[in-house]
Order: structure tokens, then C-alpha cells, then sequence
């Protein structure tokens, strides 16, 4: 080390500042995008300056602290789940783009709903007006899952995940449904729930219910899934992707994710379930920003971070339990609205630093992003971006290439230090739904999102095509339209299965479901019950309304 020291220094006096007194470095100071501090250049004493031990702190792949991957040979083996963000309109219509999507070589289904399914209202709602079927597939009952997967076997097409995060238990229930009425047992196909409500208050917005009910309402979903030896269910996917999208920091986006798993963890706990029964079950979804290294630092932090608290804070004896799976997503709000095509070379920037950082489970999100919801051309060219990757790019012939670097190990210390941080702080509020109720997360988040935004304005931070290298520009391509007669059809299709259905029998199981949220038992039993009789999303919803309240912004202390 101290060779290195004077070699660094003769270096520095020498060859270095003879070149920076003929060109000066563009700038005083680099960051990363989250602001951690960039240095020149990485030699093997910075490592030593972040305590940086090999065995402790990266080891092996497929080991404690599975810091390189959680299995020994990683892509070697297996490559991630190339996976498709789709969904849109109609059911009918996303009928046919699940057929399009697996005809093309998907292998596994990202189902988007749209804002009124998320946020418990039926399509004939007048909450709804506008919105039906615009970011995602309009889903009222049961009817709408038989259309959407008529001919499509929920067993043969590898994973379906879904972006339920406040209904997640509901569409538990449909996808229960919907397999019986195939014939195939729950225990047979695949399926990955987001079901993380927490990061609704403070990210998204589609929030139904208070916090706390919101808490218990997916914390049903995991007790359900363990005592029914549903193990191929995944029943939570705690999300830091709309927290980063926000407009979150690396670390804050790190640190409100783990935060936000410990409320979920110690609500499964306190249920008399023991750790190690779910923690192999969780899944983490993460977004991939632009920062090509520091996304990779990040998603090799968080697996240690993890592995750590389930040992270390939770008792987990399972080596399963301290694995981190992650599906991640391109980061949407990097992508531009001008010059739109650029979009192509950042999703395959992200994907790489997504497939070297080691994720289960990828999206790439397509290049009109910033327009409107994917078109075939697009939805093909963000699969086919994933595809390169995995068998051109040579990423997949080893596992964990950064380990070792002395750029990327030291980012991922500095990451998980300031991640810790957060986390401390978090703690002292009281939690994470504490947190969240004095406004904490809110705040720091919208912070962040200025000051970035700050830089964006200043030309500190060049975007291209926004704020550099503008161009006139006539839009060339093709952008999805969706029917604005569809809130219409989805009305009278909502009139005709309340004709149809037996009333008596839904609103049995709906007064159900009501008994079960006011005695604080778990409703996945009677939403399933409910769901099979054809009860529409907002009467369930409208049903635990009444018990649990809606969420209301508060004024917010920190």
C-alpha cells in the first residue's frame, strides 16, 4: 500500500498535472447522479479505506452475503426472465397481446392494470371517467380474467407478475380463480405479486386505505400464501422502482425499499409465522437508472444489505431466506420525449448494468416510454435489446465482472454506508409507516427530485436532446391509441354481469369479507369466495371502505 501511495503522488505531481495544466478537467468535481463524490482514479487503497474485505463483504456467488449473485453460476446456468410490462385497454385486447408477447419468445407477463383497478373503482365509476384502460388492462371481475386468459394457460407462460399493490390480495384472488377454472392447482403456476402498498403513500398515490389497514390488508396476502404451501406464489415485491422514480436518491431508494420490508416482515412475524417459512418468497423490484456503475454498486449493496438484516436482525437460518431476488425496470423517467429513438441506446445502457448487477427478472422499458404505452414495434425492440444483451454482449460468461473493481467496490461500500444512514433514521421515527405518516420519505424524496431537477435546468447534468443537442424534430413514429370508447363497453359489460350473476350470493360473501376485516381476521378467504361468485373489484373495495376508511393526506410533521 504505501508503494502504491507513492506511486499514486509521483504520478499526481508528474504526468497528471502536466496534462491538466494543458486541458483542465471539465469540471472541480464529479458525482455520481446520487451525488456520492467520484474520484479521479480507484486504486486498491480505497478498498482499504472502506474496510473492504474480500470473504466478508463480496466472497463467492451462491454464498453468504451473496453480494456477487445468489446462485453459484448465475446467468451461466439460467438467464433472468426476460420479462414484458403489458397489459392495456380492454381485456379482449390484452388477450391478444399476451398471445403477440409469448409468440415472440417472453417469458413471463408484467401485467399492468389501469388506474381505476388500482385504485379499487369499477370502469363505471365516475372516479373513473378518462382513465379506463389508459396505463394498464381494465379489470372489474372475474369475467375480465376468463377473457384475458382464454387459451392462455396460467401454468405454461412461465411467471405472470402484476402491478397490484393495494388490490394485490384481490388479485390473489383472481389468479386463484382463474387457475381453478383451467384446472390447474394454485401450487402449479408461477405468479409474482407487487402487494407493496407502503410505497403508494409516498411514491404513487393509489393508496385505498389508511396505512396501517393498508399494512394488514397485504399482509393477508403472505399468511394466506404460507399456510396454504402456495410456494410458487411470490406474495410480496417490495418496491424501490417508484420510489427512485419519484425522483429518490440511490440510497434512499435502497434504504426506504429495506425500511418498508421490515414493516411487512414484522407484520408476517407477529402472526406467529416463522421467518424463515416467507423470507425466501420475498422479492425486491429495483429500478436501473442511467448510472451505469452506480446501479451496478447498488444492486450488489443491496443483496449484502439484505443478507445481513435477515441473519443479523431477523434470526433467518435458511441460506434462501438471505437471498435478494430482484425483478427490476429501466427507469421510465429517464427516458425522453424528444428524440425518442435515443431511448433505445439508454434501455440497452440499463439493461447492461441490470444484467451485470445480477437481477432474476428484467423489464426494459420501450423507447416511447414518454409518449404512450408500448406498440409492438417497441414491446419487440425492448425484448430484442434483452436478447442482445444475454447472447452477444458476453456479460453471461461470468459472474459478477465488477467484482474486485476498485470503483464499483467502493461505490458499493459508500452506497451501503449512506443507505445505513437513512435506515438509522428511519428507525429512530419508528418505522417505516411512522415514517411515512410524518411525511419523512416525502420530503426527502422531493428534495432529492429538486435538486436533480436543479441540475437538469443548470446544464450541470446534460440530457440529450433536452437540454443539449436539440435538434427540430417532426415525430416519426407510431404512438398506441387506446379506444376512448372502452369506459362505455366496460360499463355495459359490468350491467350485464350483474343481470347475470346471483346477487344474493355476492352480497353474502361481500357482508363476508366485511365480518373478517372488523374482527381483524385475514380476508383472503372471503375475497376468494366473493371474487368466484363474479363480485366486482369496487364492491370489495367499497365493502372494506366502510370498515378500514380511505386514505386522507395529512399535514405532515417530521
Amino acid at each position: 500500500m504505501e508503494d502504491i501511495a507513492r506511486a499514486k503522488e509521483g504520478w499526481e505531481s508528474g504526468i497528471l498535472k502536466e496534462s491538466l495544466d494543458l486541458k483542465p478537467e471539465q469540471k472541480p468535481k464529479f458525482t455520481t447522479d446520487s451525488g456520492i463524490p467520484v474520484e479521479r482514479i480507484y486504486t486498491p487503497d480505497d478498498l482499504e479505506k472502506s474496510y473492504f474485505n474480500f470473504l466478508n463483504d463480496v466472497g463467492f456467488p451462491g454464498e453468504y452475503p451473496f453480494t456477487r449473485g445468489i446462485t453459484p453460476s448465475m446467468y451461466r446456468s439460467d438467464l433472468w426472465v426476460m420479462s414484458q410490462y403489458s397489459g392495456y385497454g380492454s381485456p379482449e385486447e390484452t388477450h391478444e397481446w399476451y398471445k403477440y408477447l409469448l409468440d415472440k419468445g417472453a417469458t413471463g407477463i408484467s401485467m399492468a392494470l389501469d388506474l381505476p383497478t388500482q385504485l379499487g373503482y369499477d370502469s363505471d365509476h365516475p372516479m373513473s371517467q378518462g382513465e379506463v384502460g389508459q396505463c394498464g388492462v381494465a379489470i372489474n371481475s372475474l369475467r375480465d380474467m376468463e377473457i384475458i386468459f382464454d387459451g392462455i394457460p396460467v401454468n405454461k407462460m412461465g411467471l405472470l407478475a402484476t402491478t397490484a399493490n393495494s388490490i394485490g390480495p384481490i388479485f390473489l384472488a383472481w389468479a386463484i380463480a382463474i387457475a381453478e377454472k383451467q384446472g390447474v392447482r394454485p401450487q402449479d403456476f408461477r405468479l409474482r405479486l407487487q402487494n407493496d402498498v407502503l410505497k403508494e403513500y409516498a411514491a404513487r398515490g393509489t393508496q385505498i386505505f389508511p396505512p396501517r389497514a393498508g399494512l394488514k390488508f397485504s399482509g393477508d396476502v403472505i399468511e394466506y400464501v404460507v399456510r396454504h404451501g402456495m410456494g410458487n406464489v411470490y406474495p410480496l415485491t417490495v418496491s424501490g422502482y417508484h420510489i427512485r422514480e419519484a425522483g429518490a436518491t440511490a440510497a434512499q431508494e435502497l434504504a426506504f425499499t429495506l425500511a418498508n420490508a421490515v414493516a411487512y416482515i414484522e407484520e408476517t412475524i407477529n402472526r406467529g409465522i416463522n421467518i424463515d417459512d416467507f423470507a425466501g418468497n420475498i422479492w425486491l423490484f429495483l429500478g436501473i437508472w442511467i448510472d451505469f456503475f452506480e446501479e451496478i454498486a447498488k444492486l450488489r449493496c443491496c443483496r449484502r444489505m439484505w443478507a445481513k438484516m435477515m441473519r443479523d436482525q431477523f434470526g433467518a437460518q435458511k441460506a434462501q431466506s438471505m437471498m435478494a431476488r430482484y425483478h427490476s425496470f429501466t427507469q421510465g423517467s429517464a427516458f425522453t420525449a424528444q428524440q425518442p429513438i435515443n431511448n433505445i441506446a439508454r434501455g440497452a445502457i440499463m439493461g447492461l448494468a441490470g444484467a451485470i448487477g445480477g437481477v432474476q427478472s428484467m423489464t426494459i422499458s420501450s423507447y416511447d416510454e414518454a409518449l404512450g404505452l408500448p406498440t409492438e414495434d417497441s414491446a419487440r425492440m425492448e425484448l430484442r435489446t434483452q436478447q442482445i444483451i444475454a447472447h452477444e454482449s458476453g456479460v453471461t460468461r461470468t459472474v459478477d465482472p465488477m467484482a474486485g473493481s476498485y470503483y464499483v467496490e467502493s461505490l458499493t461500500s459508500q452506497i451501503e454506508k449512506a443507505t445505513n444512514d437513512y435506515m438509522e433514521r428511519i428507525k429512530a421515527l419508528g418505522g417505516a409507516v411512522l415514517a411515512i405518516e410524518k411525511g419523512y420519505y416525502q420530503k426527502e424524496i422531493s428534495d432529492a427530485a429538486y435538486k436533480w431537477q436543479r441540475k437538469i435546468a443548470s446544464g450541470e447534468r446534460i440530457v440529450v436532446g433536452v437540454n443539449s443537442y436539440q435538434m427540430e424534430e417532426q415525430l416519426s413514429i407510431k404512438i398506441r391509441k387506446i379506444n376512448p370508447e372502452i369506459h362505455e363497453e366496460q360499463g355495459k359489460k359490468i350491467k350485464a354481469l350483474k343481470r347475470e350473476r346471483d346477487n344474493t350470493e355476492v352480497k353474502r360473501h361481500l357482508h363476508e369479507i366485511s365480518e373478517s376485516a372488523r374482527k381483524n381476521q385475514n380476508t383472503i378467504p372471503s375475497i376468494i369466495d366473493a371474487v368466484k361468485a363474479y363480485a366486482t373489484i369496487g364492491e370489495i373495495c367499497d365493502t372494506l371502505r366502510d370498515v378500514w376508511g380511505e386514505y386522507k393526506e395529512q399535514d405532515m410533521t417530521i
